[in-house]
């Protein structure tokens, strides 16, 4: 499909893409890290361990070697001597199988971390295809795959050759040493070779590396269309999303619109702004804004304000703050205490001089301080 054309991914792989991946096992990894790694650890563990080792080799070869006639005509007990000769190599060798296998293990994980896929053990049946196996050979990532081949060879070939002019004299020479020091020589010239080797092939994978974690990144890109489908899979769709943010501020609105019958005050704008605000003194440190909107909210706050008694104060800067600063159920800031205080102290004079008849005072002239 146009698609999944390798023209059409041009977006970055998304983390749900990327972990998705390393479920089924599909990280990077460099052979040439690895090979480098493995490589410089077995030189270094041989300088480090070599003339250890070599002594404990030494003493299983003297004790395997020393039998009697007895034990050379017994089957059985020479059974018994190669084991124990085996069981003693092996525990010389342990430090440096240690080593080797720490790189092994290590090595890998630099780059794509830890992963355990089962998935990664289902045989792919589509690589055994011989056309799908020929497209793999003659694409990009087969013509990389020759030219670090090619590269890795030249670079080994180019320091074996180096190594093997410049210390012909030293191998020269075992033949002249003793048995336990020219096995100490020997094993001194092979690190010293298999570092000089790693470290080429640490140039190697020095190239190698990013270029592995550009081909995974290549190889894991999206389309556009699959990145919007993976986000109505994990968001939902926008079309149902926006139904529900509507649903739910709707609900909102009206929950607000329930609260406005039981404020003791409405400051307008007059007609753009209108907060509600509700005040006792027994449970509040400070009123509190219950409902407030703009343009056609405010018409609607005023108008349920209106069916229930609520009074309407008119305080353009009050509002205009009071609107700007404080969210639902937010007590008012103490920038506002003389200003609201003044409201309130108008509205407890209006409902004084409505229950005793008497005439109402004029509505005063509120300054909201600067915010």
């Amino acid at each position: 499909m146009a698609e999944n054309d390798d023209t059409e991914r041009t977006e970055s792989p998304t983390q749900r893409r990327l972990d998705k991946a390393r479920e089924e096992g599909q990280v990077p990894r460099s052979r040439d890290l690895s090979a480098a790694a493995v490589t410089l650890a077995g030189g270094i563990g041989l300088y480090l361990v070599g003339r250890a080792m070599t002594g404990h080799l030494l003493s299983v070869l003297h004790n395997s070697l020393s039998f009697s006639r007895a034990d050379a005509l017994d089957p059985g007990r020479m059974f018994v001597i190669l084991g124990r000769a085996a069981a003693g190599a092996g525990l010389a060798m342990a430090p440096l199988f240690g080593i080797l296998l720490s790189a092994a293990i290590l090595a890998p994980l630099a780059i794509g971390g830890w992963t355990f896929s089962p998935a990664a053990l289902v045989p792919k049946w589509e690589r055994l295809d011989p056309i799908s196996g020929f497209g793999r050979v003659f694409s990009i990532r087969g013509f990389l795959e020759l030219v670090k081949s090619l590269a890795r060879f030249s670079v080994i070939a180019v320091i074996a050759i180096a190594l093997l002019r410049h210390q012909m004299h030293e191998f020269d020479s075992l033949a002249t040493q003793p048995i336990n020091t020219g096995i100490v020589h020997a094993f001194s010239l092979c690190g010293f070779a298999l570092i000089a080797l790693g470290g080429g092939l640490v140039v190697i994978a020095a190239v190698d590396v990013p270029l592995t974690l550009w081909q995974h990144n290549r190889q894991l890109r999206m389309s556009r269309e699959e990145i919007r489908e993976e986000s109505k899979d994990t968001e939902g769709n926008p079309e149902i999303r926006g139904r529900v943010r509507r649903v739910q501020q709707a609900m909102a609105r009206r929950r607000m619109m329930q609260e406005v019958k039981k404020a003791d005050v409405i400051v307008t704008n007059p007609t753009h702004y209108a907060v509600a605000l509700r005040y006792d003194e027994k449970h509040m440190r400070a009123p509190v804004v219950v409902a407030k909107g703009a343009d056609l909210i405010a018409l609607r706050i005023r108008e349920i304000g209106a069916e229930h008694g609520v009074p309407t104060v008119e305080a353009p800067p009050v509002a205009r703050a009071l609107f700007a600063h404080c969210e639902l159920g937010d007590e008012i800031p103490a920038q506002l205490y003389s200003a609201v205080a003044q409201v309130l102290t108008y509205v407890y004079q209006l409902r004084t001089a409505r229950r005793y008849g008497a005439t109402p005072p004029p509505p005063p002239d509120i300054q909201a301080p600067e915010a």
